[in-house]
Parts: C-alpha cells; structure tokens; sequence
C-alpha cells in the first residue's frame, strides 16, 4: 500500500476524475513530469517515455507532453517518482497537502497540478477547483479586454467627434469668410455695371457728335470701345470669382460629408474587428437538432431483436449491419478460439481480419476487432486490412473492458453489435445500448459467404 508523507494511506488513491484534466492544470502537470525527468535514470522511465531522456525540460514539455500526461494517468509507479521529485523540490507545497491544508497563497493552479500527481485525500476536489478558479479568470480576462477594447473605441469616437466639430467650425469659418468675399464682389460688380451704363451713355453722346467731328469721334469711339472691352474683362474675372466661391464652398460641404462617412466607417471597421477578437462563431446548430428522439422510417438495433429470427441464425446479423451507420465490434480471440482454436494465436488473428475485410467490404459497416493484448509476448507487427480497426488492449487492461469502453464511446442511438460469447461482455454491451450477437453466429455468417 501506498503511503503519504504523514504515514497513513493514501486515501486519495480510490478517488476517480470524472472529467478532463483543465488545461492549466494539465500544463502545470506536464510542467512537473518535465521537470522531473532529470532525476530519473532511464531504466526507472516508462518504455513510452525513454526516448525523451535527453531532452531539455522545455523540450520534454513541448514534444512529450501527452505521453508523459498518459504516462502518469495510467503508471502508478511513474507518479510516484515524479511525486518525490516533486516533494523534493516543493517540500512546502507538497507538505501542505499531505496535511490536508493548502496554504491559501498559493497559485490554484499549483495545487491542483501537484494534488494530481500526488493524489492525497480530497485531490478530485483540488483539481476541480482550479479548472473552475481557471475558468473564472478566463471569463474576467475576457471582460476585462472587452471593457477595455469598448473604452478605447469610445474614447477614438469621442476624439473622431471632437476633431469633426473642429472641421466643421473651421469650414464654417471659411464660409463666411468667402460669403464676405463674395458680397465684396457683388459690390465690385455694381460699380463696374454703373461704369459700364455710364460708358454707354458717353458713347451715345459721342455718337450724336460724330457728324460734326468724326475725326475726334472715331478716336472717342475707339476709346470707349477699349473701355468698354476692359470693362467686360472685370465683369467676367469677377463672375469667375463668384463661380470659384460657390465651388469653394460646395467643396465646403463635400469635404464634411466625407469625413462624417470616414467616421461611420471606422467605427463599422472597430466593430467588426472586435467580432474577430472575440472569435464569435456563426450560429450553424438549431436548438431542435439537440433533442434526442427518433426520426420516421428509422430502424435500431431493437427493432432488429423484435423479428422473427433465431438467435443464431446469421441473416440475423445481416440485418443489423444493414442499418445506417452500423458498427460492429468483435473480440477476436473469443472468435478465433470458438472457430480454430487448434491454429496458433498470429495464424488465428490473421485468419479473422482476412474474413473480417470481406464482410466490411460487403456490408460497409465500420469494423474494430479487438484483441487481449496480455496474451502478447512482445508488440505486434500487424498490417490491418482495408476497413477493419484492430486493437490490442493496454498492458492491466482487458480486451472486455476495452470492448466495454468502446461501446460507451459511441453516441445514443447508433447501432453497436458486438461479437461475443463472453456471458459479462454480452451482459455489459447491452446494457450500454449494444446488440450482442454469438461469436458462432459471425462464424457462420463467414462460413456462408
């Protein structure tokens, strides 16, 4: 039996996770396992693990992080020692939770990574902890940006606002400016209309003169002319001036719409920019597509069970592989040893992932075989055929449980049917929401093709 630093058991030990590791803890955890290594020799690290001895503890984090993460999950041994390294370098931590009290002080984080790996009483409750704390401090990180992002993009239309009304008085500044020089030029225009009504009647009476003196008429004549033209050169360059106000002061206009629209647009660019820091995703699932039921015309693995049919007849199993999304998990070696038990285990194995490939590809179901990997004397090199997984169970685990943890992983409502004479494999399945069916029942299914 295992034993804390106060000596007693280790009552944390039956203690179960029912949820993933937090990914800060899970940091922290691999962090520790990093760190550890150093003070490992090779022959006391896990076969999985051995290549990354000389690694830096950086590098262990980065490239070993989930075998070491497994590693410690599944090897109490390895936890063990990466947990003395870890008293040894954290004695007051690692001594506070061993008393049961976690000083207040320290990083949730911290705890919780180190309760893991040391597992004392009450460590679930830790590790659960620290993923909420962390959660918590993700979300108030969140907001905090977020009400940060908002008074900046206030604080940027407020000054977009101010520098609008700045633009805007001095546009108005500059109207009036030209209406002054406008009314300056209407009066010029007046003047110069009088002097151009005065000129005509000069000339009218130059006129009336002309046959008495047409010599002095003439030259009278040709200097009003020239007046007369000089005159109308005034009048035009100051209508082009009166022109040239009013364009001014229709740009006047223009150039204030234009940055009324400049800021729309830039508070239009914020916005969507927040949107993609936010990284809010479409809506693309409607809430009536989560409730769990059956849809019409749909049939189950039940449905299959209710007909009429012998349970060793094979048509039975045909019928279940038919339905849509079927899967069919098989324990080989209960198979194998059911059909051929003289052949030798390679012999057996090759034997049934062969007929199993002929029926994947006749039936178009998925199809995991499964294997006890404790009857393995070293790994298998093993080519699976085309669209048949094989598995071979973890060192202390049975091919039943994996069968059993394979079941569980597949949604509500698919159609499992698990090949097995195993009374508790069958029992199990079925419970889980499977379809147990005979090993003899697929041998004759093969037998029949």
């Amino acid at each position: 039996m295992v034993e804390t630093a106060g000596g007693g058991p280790e009552d944390g030990a039956a203690e179960v996770l029912d949820r993933p590791l937090p990914d800060g803890v899970r940091r922290r955890v691999v962090q520790i396992a990093a760190d550890g290594f150093g003070g490992l020799t090779v022959t006391e690290l896990p076969a999985q693990l051995r290549q990354y001895a000389r690694f830096t503890p950086g590098r262990r984090a980065k490239f070993a992080g989930n075998a070491m993460a497994a590693a410690l999950e599944s090897d109490p041994l390895f936890r063990q020692r990466i947990g003395e390294r870890l008293r040894e370098a954290q004695p007051e931590l690692t001594g506070a939770l061993d008393s049961g009290s976690p000083p207040p002080a320290a990083d949730p984080l911290d705890v919780a990574a180190a309760a893991y790996v040391l597992r004392p009483a009450g460590w679930v409750k830790l590790v659960t902890a620290a993923g909420e704390e962390a959660q918590r401090a993700d979300a108030e990180r969140v907001d905090e940006e977020t009400r940060a992002e908002l008074e900046r993009l206030r604080a940027e239309l407020a000054r977009a606002r101010e520098h609008t009304r700045s633009e805007t008085e001095r546009l108005r500044a500059e109207l009036e400016a030209a209406k002054k020089e406008a009314e300056s030029l209407h009066r010029k225009l007046r003047s110069a209309l009088s002097d151009v009504k005065r000129g005509e009647a000069a000339l009218r009476k130059l006129r009336g003169e002309m046959e008495a003196v047409r010599a002095e008429g003439h030259a009278q004549v040709s200097a009003a002319e020239s007046e007369s033209r000089r005159l109308k050169a005034r009048l035009g360059e100051t209508e082009a001036a009166l022109e040239a106000a009013r364009r001014t002061a229709r740009e006047g206009r223009s150039v204030e719409d234009m940055r009324v629209r400049l800021l729309l647009d830039t508070v239009l660019d914020a916005a969507q920019g927040l949107r993609r820091e936010l990284a809010l995703p479409p809506v693309s699932v409607r809430p009536a597509e989560t409730v769990d039921a059956v849809e019409p015309g749909r049939m189950t693995p039940k449905d299959i069970a209710a007909r009429a049919l012998s349970e060793d007849d094979p048509a039975i199993l045909d019928q279940l592989l038919a339905l849509p999304q079927a899967h069919l998990v098989v324990d080989g070696y209960n198979v194998t040893k059911t059909g051929y038990p003289q052949m030798p285990l390679e012999k057996q194995r090759l034997r049934l992932l062969g007929q199993l490939a002929q029926l994947a590809a006749q039936t178009g179901a998925e199809v995991t075989c499964v294997f006890d990997g404790a009857e393995l004397a070293a790994p298998v090199l093993l080519a699976p055929p085309r669209g048949v997984r094989v598995l071979f169970s973890k060192p202390g685990v049975t091919a039943d449980e994996l069968i059993r943890q394979l079941v569980r992983a597949e949604p509500p409502g698919r159609p499992v049917i698990v090949a097995s004479t195993d009374r508790e494999v069958a029992d199990g399945v079925a419970r889980a929401g499977a379809r147990p069916v005979a090993s003899a029942v697929l041998l004759k299914r093969f037998s029949r093709a």
